[in-house]
């Protein structure tokens, strides 16, 4: 057997290698497809799987053209990739080399709608201390809706059945499209300005695209900022919408929102049996409190010994006029002792014993205020020498030429020094 004709596994593995860099179709392929099992290296290199339903092929992004992308990929993903097709010789495996990658349509859309969420999130826009509570039982409900279709019909007809006390006013608003956002912004301006008690904005069922407008910013702006409750009812159940997470209330469909809105007349009628019996119950509750009130005046001791209510009081005051006079009696007797002993004062009995008295004291005073009297000196021959108002007992105080005042018993002359004296 020739064994030369055989080749080993390498080799085959290279030789498709080749074969695939040479394809000129397959050097530069664009490929569109979910990704899974996706892995970021920690060189930066991207590992992943891109899959339709019906079959799969591995891909690798290298860190130099993975660095240019504008978004992170995830499991689940739709994308669009531009690269080229070849084998990785030792796993015997064709791979495509991704050298570009978008994110596909619907993929795009979703990107953007996280983005916004979690934008708005970190601000507190979805908060629960925001969300503003729903009236039970309203007057006047604004729909934000198109004019025509099933939601709008569902919504009103839910109403007027359930509660056709209410009355339901429509603000018609386109729903999808590129005007539908500024024009839903505008309609909740005027329906929080017309004083109605809640709003309803919503639409029905559609793609992600069909309900877009409600996953716009300016749209959740507006409903945050509305002072009136709002709640949300776009799409489906299944359907989650921006819109949803800044009402203050999400319904899954237009007729829940409705029935979130509204009560029913048979929950109403119900509501209001509850009242009357609760409020007989307390009326019944009162009378027989009354009643035992009134019951127990009558048996009061008071009421059937009326007197004796006057025989405490006529003991109190027999008792208070006698603390009275006690008072009076003892007043008297202070006042008495003191006039008697003012009456036996010396002084009062003999006046002019206290006359004499003061008489000698004042002569005392006086006698001794002419000794001490500098004037009445000079009735013995002295005299007082002053220089400029000011007495002079000293000679060594003057000097030569000065004026002084001499001052006798009875008149003063002017003087002046020709000679001083000096004392040894």
């Amino acid at each position: 057997m020739e064994e030369n004709k055989y080749l080993n596994i390498s080799e085959l593995n290279n030789y498709i290698k080749t074969l695939l860099d040479r394809d000129s179709f397959l050097n530069k392929i664009y490929l569109k497809g979910e990704i899974s099992n996706f892995k970021n290296h920690t060189r930066g290199h991207l590992y992943f799987t891109l899959k339709d339903d019906y079959a799969r092929l591995s891909a690798v992004m290298f860190s130099r053209e993975a660095a240019t992308l504008d978004f992170v990929p995830e499991d689940g993903m739709n994308v669009l990739v531009e690269g080229r097709i070849s084998a990785y010789p030792p796993q015997g495996s064709y791979q495509i080399y991704v050298e570009k990658m978008q994110v596909d349509g619907l993929g795009a859309l979703y990107i953007e709608y996280e983005k916004l969420k979690k934008k708005l999130a970190s601000e507190g826009l979805f908060n629960p201390e925001h969300k503003k509570p729903i009236p039970k039982y309203p007057e006047k409900i604004g729909v934000i809706t198109a004019s025509t279709g099933a939601a709008v019909r569902d919504i009103m007809s839910t109403i007027k059945r359930r509660f056709p006390l209410c009355e339901t006013i429509l603000f018609p608003t386109l729903v999808q499209g590129k005007e539908a956002a500024a024009n839903i912004v505008t309609q909740i301006a005027r329906a929080d300005a017309f004083g109605v008690d809640t709003i309803i904005v919503g639409r029905g069922g559609g793609s992600i695209e069909d309900l877009w407008a409600f996953n716009e910013e300016i749209v959740a702006r507006a409903i945050y900022e509305c002072q009136t409750p709002i709640i949300s009812a776009v799409g489906h159940e299944i359907d989650w919408t921006i819109a949803d997470f800044v009402a203050d209330l999400r319904a899954p469909t237009p007729t829940g929102a409705a029935e979130m809105a509204v009560p029913t007349i048979i929950d109403l009628n119900t509501l209001i049996d509850n009242y009357r019996i609760r409020l007989n119950k307390n009326i019944k509750n009162m009378i027989n409190t009354r009643f035992i009130t009134l019951r127990n005046f009558k048996n009061s001791f008071v009421l059937k010994n009326p007197l004796a209510i006057y025989e405490v009081k006529e003991q109190k005051y027999a008792q208070l006029h006698q603390d009275l006079a006690k008072a009076l009696e003892k007043i008297m007797l202070n006042k008495t002792q003191r006039l008697a002993k003012v009456t036996d004062n010396y002084i009062l009995k003999n006046p002019l014993s206290l006359m004499e008295k003061s008489k000698n004291k004042l002569d005392l005073l006086v006698n001794t205020l002419k000794l001490v009297n500098p004037l009445n000196i000079l009735e013995k021959g002295y005299s007082l020498v002053q220089k400029d108002g000011k007495l002079i007992s000293n000679s060594n105080d003057l000097k030569v030429n000065d004026a002084l005042t001499i001052r006798f018993h009875q008149g003063e002359i002017n003087a002046l020094v020709t000679k001083v004296k000096e004392k040894r």
